[in-house]
Parts: structure tokens; C-alpha cells; sequence
């Protein structure tokens, strides 16, 4: 997955939305030492546009912005002595990201979203890295119209929702919905896009089946009686309240009843996806906790530097060797995702993943442990107590110092004792 820093005043100013879209692009292409060679065929290609929007974009950076003169892009033409010339080298501008501010964008969002879709995105992820609560407003304020009559004025709130909404199902972003500074929506921007996970619908929800709920915003007057008032009174009878005195056994309730689940769906990233597709038949059986605690602990150690198809063929030789798995959490979390070996991160399992070879860390410690050399046996017993500067004696027994000569060479403690022991005569 690559990311490119894209500067705020892209992102705000004035270039249309698929300038953004090239900008990401060709930025990414930047990573290389000759810059980037590619076409403006191979560009389109990539982001699905046209190639005179392509070309319309590359212009629109190329040329000293109005507001402040700055240039995004440089080109330099390549042509033989012949005449026959090949592509154009581009380079992005330099700049440094301590004084001016950017946000972060992966390189693969250019070519699945939509140039509208993608300046949506990265407002947010400019505003959740800052820490921005962001509005629907201000959103509508970035996502201006560019072009036309309205050019220049606030996009809609109503296509602002439909965009976030869209990105959200594409799996780009999360919506936290009334989590944030006086109850709006804080988003989570995904470097890849998530898909959903099968998980089993336990039908409880967030919330005690009976009792205290979420409270209304408004009060319903229509909830004191069941019965409708008489015709042509103004009186309502307040009906009398049945206390039950004695033991009440609650009958469960239905099931078409039960508050389902009102909190985020779990989603997993594509690459966690890819490792777990050996033990998918598992999945559905799970809770959602404990496939978040899986995803964790493949994610950790693939952070660690482990390849996923290190990981994915240990899953598939455990969940083949496996004859009975009863209990397919306990089994995932305590068996399956474990890796056995020692320090070397290359180890699995007494081999090295790369190679196949035996470890030779493994093979020392099981030499270590099977021939153990023997105890060695106590040594001559030392005084625990301190000497005394000067002329002293010492309890044969105990070990105790004493000033004063000893009989038998035991001390007044360990006499009884003694004597105890050597019995009467």
C-alpha cells in the first residue's frame, strides 16, 4: 500500500476535482528517480477519465495558481535529434510538510473512487488527522461547484451525505455517527477499503432487553392510558397500578422483540481477508468479539514483519490436522494463530519459513533441555548469622557465634534438641 502527501491547498483551491485525482496519481509515479515517465494514455487508463480531462488537469497544474502563484507541477519534454520524442518527465513540487499542512492519501484510492469522491476523502482524512469534528456544512464548502453557473458556491448538504454515504459502503470510511463534539459524526478514514465479515447474530444488543432504555427527545402524552378518552370529556383517569407482591418469574422476550445490534459493523482489512480465507467456513459461528480479537493478532504479527502467506499456511495445516474442533474461538485464539518457535522471527516452528532448514536455535534448546547437566551437590553449611570482631566460637549445629566456649560444641538452643535425639543413657 503506498501513500502520497497531498498539500491542503490542493485538496481547497481551486483545481476541479479529477486535477486532484491526477495529482494523486502522477505523485505516486514521483517515487521513482527518473520521475514520472508515464503517458497520458497510461494515466487515463488508470483513473477512468478521459484523456483531454487528463491533459486539461496536467495544464491546470502546470500553470502559477491565481491566488498565490504557486506551481504544482513541472514537465520536461524529451525529444530525439530526429525528431521522434518520448513521454514527459513530471515532478511534483517539493515541499516541506513541517510548515505546510497535507493529508495523507493512498495511491489506490485515485483509481477506485470517483475525483469527487476522492476530494471527499481526503478532507477527511486532513480533518480526522488533525482532529477536526467536520461538519456537513464544511464538507459542502470543499466540495464546492468548480464549473458553471454555481461555481464557486457550496455543494448541496443532501449530495454531501450521498457521497459519504457512498464511501462508506465502499468500505473507504467509517461513520461514528453522533460520537463527536456536540453530537456530530466522527469518520475513520481506511487506507484500503474493508469488507464485511459473517458473524453470528446473537440478538442481543447494546442494552438490557427490559428496563432503562434510550431515553426519547420528546415526550409521548398518549402513553398514561391504552384506552381512548371518552367523546366529549376532557378527563383523563389515571388507570391503577398492579404491584405485584410476591415472586414473578419473567417469561423471555420473543425474539422479534429483542433490540438487534446498533453498533458499528465489524469490517476487516484486505489483507487480514486474505490470510483468514483458509477457516472461512468458522467465521459465521463466531462472535464479533472474537473475530476482532483474531483480526488483532493476525494484524500484530504481520506488523512484525511476518509474510501473510506465512501466516495463511499455518492456518490451513492446523485447520487441516485437526480432527475435531469444538470450540472454534477458543481453538483460533489458543492453537491456531500461535506461533511456535523461538526468538527468531523467522522461525515456524523449529524452520525457517524462507528455506525450509532446520533452526538452530530450536535444535540447541531441545539439546539443552534433554541433557541437563546434574545438581550440584549443597556445599558446606555457612554461619547465617554475623561474626563478632574478636575471639569467637561457633555452634556446630546452627552455625550461630558465640564469645564463650561451648560444651559439646553446641549452643543453648540446639542442646534440647540434641539431647532429645540421643534419647536417655
Amino acid at each position: 500500500m503506498q501513500r502520497v502527501r497531498v498539500p491542503l491547498r490542493v485538496i481547497v483551491g481551486h483545481y476541479a476535482d479529477a486535477t486532484v485525482s491526477v495529482y494523486v496519481k502522477i505523485s505516486a509515479l514521483n517515487r521513482r528517480e527518473t520521475g514520472c515517465e508515464a503517458r497520458v494514455t497510461y494515466i487515463s487508463n488508470l483513473l477512468g477519465l478521459a484523456q483531454s480531462t487528463v491533459e486539461a488537469a496536467l495544464t491546470e497544474l502546470m500553470r502559477p495558481a491565481p491566488d498565490d502563484d504557486v506551481v504544482e507541477l513541472t514537465s520536461r519534454q524529451r525529444t530525439k535529434p530526429g525528431g521522434d520524442g518520448e513521454s514527459a518527465v513530471r515532478r511534483v513540487r517539493v515541499t516541506d510538510w513541517r510548515r505546510e499542512h497535507g493529508a495523507w492519501v493512498p495511491s489506490r484510492a485515485a483509481e477506485a473512487l470517483s475525483p469527487r469522491q476522492l476530494r471527499c476523502y481526503a478532507a477527511l482524512s486532513y480533518a480526522t488527522a488533525t482532529g477536526v469534528h467536520i461538519t456537513l456544512a464544511e464538507l459542502a464548502r470543499v466540495l464546492r461547484h468548480r464549473s458553471g453557473e454555481s461555481a464557486g458556491q457550496p455543494l448541496d448538504v443532501r449530495s454531501v451525505r450521498r457521497i459519504l454515504r457512498e464511501l462508506e459502503r465502499l468500505g473507504w470510511i467509517t461513520v461514528q455517527k453522533r460520537s463527536g463534539y456536540r453530537g456530530r459524526n466522527l469518520y475513520i478514514c481506511h487506507d484500503e477499503p474493508t469488507h464485511q465479515v459473517l458473524t453470528e447474530d446473537i440478538g442481543d444488543g447494546v442494552g438490557p432487553d427490559l428496563g432503562d432504555g434510550s431515553l426519547a427527545s420528546k415526550e409521548d402524552q398518549q402513553i398514561d392510558s391504552p384506552e381512548e378518552p371518552p367523546a366529549g370529556g376532557s378527563i383523563r383517569r389515571r388507570r391503577v397500578q398492579v404491584v405485584a407482591r410476591g415472586p414473578v418469574d419473567n417469561p423471555p422476550l420473543p425474539a422479534a422483540l429483542r433490540r438487534p445490534y446498533a453498533g458499528p459493523e465489524l469490517s476487516l482489512a484486505p489483507r487480514i481477508w486474505r490470510v483468514l480465507e483458509p477457516i472461512r467456513p468458522l467465521l459465521p459461528g463466531l462472535s464479533p468479539y472474537v473475530v476482532r480479537e483474531v483480526a488483532r493478532e493476525i494484524g500484530r504479527q504481520l506488523d512484525q514483519g511476518q509474510e501473510p502467506e506465512r501466516v495463511r499456511a499455518r492456518l490451513e495445516f492446523r485447520f487441516a490436522s485437526t480432527q475435531e474442533i469444538r470450540d472454534p474461538g477458543r481453538w483460533l485464539l489458543g492453537a491456531a494463530v500461535v506461533r511456535h518457535g523461538c526468538g527468531l522471527a523467522a522461525c515456524e516452528s523449529g524452520r525457517i519459513w524462507h528455506t525450509g532448514a532446520r533452526c538452530e536455535v530450536c535444535a540447541e534448546q531441545r539439546a539443552t533441555r534433554g541433557h541437563r547437566p546434574p545438581a550440584a551437590p549443597p556445599g558446606p553449611r555457612r554461619p547465617a548469622y554475623p561474626r563478632p570482631p574478636g575471639r569467637w566460637h561457633e555452634c556446630d549445629a546452627c552455625g550461630a557465634p558465640s564469645r564463650r566456649p561451648l560444651p559439646d560444641g553446641l549452643c543453648r538452643p540446639c542442646r534440647p534438641a540434641t539431647d532429645r535425639l540421643r534419647g536417655p543413657g
